[in-house]
């Protein structure tokens, strides 16, 4: 597993990865590694144009072939990870564009919650856990509404993520296995959303929440 995909990852996320099954784990950072290069597409970019073009990029090479992608890019080498579940991956870039709309209403968080949560139903699919996908959807899209509601500076922005976090409701959404990495990260969420948009990990306490989480998974 490449240990310069992993270092991509901010620190909730890689935390979660410690906890992902030997087997699923390869895939497991490819979505979040790829969650990880959308994020840094939009955030470096100098205009909204840049941004576009590079995550134009991105559905470019999940469109090809695996065969056929770009062999000096690793991350993009490792998303054939996820052969037969592109649409969702393009999905995921979907929801990253809609960061770009000059207006952040709760239509266009809803937008990007869909997008974002498809890609963790197709981890499910492709690691005999299809059964959890709804779950798994569900507990991803808590998970983008945390992290949004965490990162976005406006006032009003963050409001529409936590109304849309709070219709979501607060309980325990059972996970199996192969979905362990998720289940960290939604219980970082439950606690993020309950403080009011408080970052994933904000101290001890969370810290120790997700190691309770990786071990027990509740």
């Amino acid at each position: 597993m490449s240990q310069s995909l992993i270092e991509t990852l901010a620190l909730p996320e890689r935390l979660a990865l410690a906890y992902a099954p030997a087997a699923v784990k390869p895939a497991t950072l490819a979505l979040l590694a790829l969650e990880a290069r959308l994020a840094q597409a939009l955030r470096q970019a100098s205009e909204p144009i840049m941004a576009q073009m590079r995550l134009a990029w991105w559905r470019d090479q999940i469109a090809l072939a695996p065969g056929k992608r770009e062999t000096s890019d690793e991350l993009a080498a490792t998303l054939a990870l996820f052969a037969g579940e592109e649409d969702a991956l393009s999905a995921l870039v979907d929801g990253w564009e809609v960061l770009l709309s000059e207006q952040m209403d709760k239509a266009a968080v809803e937008r990007i919650a869909a997008g974002r949560s498809a890609s963790f139903g197709a981890l499910a699919r492709l690691h005999g856990a299809g059964h959890a996908q709804e779950a798994a959807i569900a507990a991803a899209r808590r998970y983008v509404l945390a992290d949004l509601a965490a990162k976005l500076s406006d006032e009003e922005e963050r409001e529409a993520a936590l109304a849309l976090a709070a219709r979501e409701g607060m309980g325990r959404i059972a996970l199996p296995r192969a979905l362990r990495s998720l289940a960290v990260l939604d219980g970082l969420a439950r606690r993020s959303i309950a403080r009011g948009g408080a970052p994933l990990l904000d101290g001890p306490g969370s810290a120790l929440a997700a190691i309770r989480l990786g071990l027990a998974g509740r």
